[in-house]
């Protein structure tokens, strides 16, 4: 089985990735997590490293590559990325997109990131403009099209407590023999 989660910074996705990897004993692959490592080994912070990235593509380029070869390559993971259900496509069984108002989102970062809302906001606001720009330019991904997504939760309607529960019922009914098909993913330049 491969699941993906995508989403926002503050959506939720890595919490809520975390704990449907670890119910259903899947390998979970985080492009956060790789991202930030590619940021510190450079010394850059994650959004100095984000507009980095803006005139550096290779940057994208090389993680995306990696996301998409595990998709296509392993099986009995969860990758979790902004870019994971676009990367992933066909491959994956299922392709969940979490998200919550940028008020909600910004707070959650400043809890855990202990800075202020505005200067939280202002950086998710900015980091995901750069984004957004980034996978537009690179791989003709229009990130707001959610239309490949099985699933779209705002967390910020049910939050910690229920959000995990609702994906792991979607995947415990999900029965390969009676999907009559997912959305497919085209247009995407996969040029790494």
């Amino acid at each position: 089985m491969l699941l993906t989660v995508s989403g926002p910074p503050g959506s939720g996705k890595s919490t809520n990735a975390e704990l449907l990897a670890e119910r259903f004993d899947l390998e979970h692959i985080s492009g956060g997590d790789i991202f930030r490592e590619l940021a510190d080994e450079r010394g850059y912070t994650p959004v100095e490293f984000n507009e980095l990235a803006e005139e550096e593509d290779q940057i994208d380029r090389d993680l995306d590559r990696r996301l998409r070869t595990i998709a296509a390559s392993q099986d009995h993971v969860l990758l979790e990325s902004r870019l994971a259900g676009w990367l992933a496509a066909e491959h994956a069984d299922l392709r969940f997109w979490l998200d919550a108002p940028l008020d909600v989102r910004a707070e959650r970062i400043a809890d855990r990131e202990e800075k202020s809302v505005a200067e939280a906001r202002a950086v998710t606001k900015r980091r995901e403009q750069s984004e957004a720009k980034r996978y537009a330019d690179l791989y003709d991904i229009d990130i707001h099209d959610l239309s490949i997504y099985d699933a779209a939760i705002n967390t910020a309607r049910w939050g910690e407590a229920v959000v995990p529960d609702m994906l792991t019922a979607a995947v415990e009914r999900y029965d390969p023999d009676q999907d009559e098909g997912k959305y497919p993913v085209e247009g995407v330049r996969y040029e790494f």
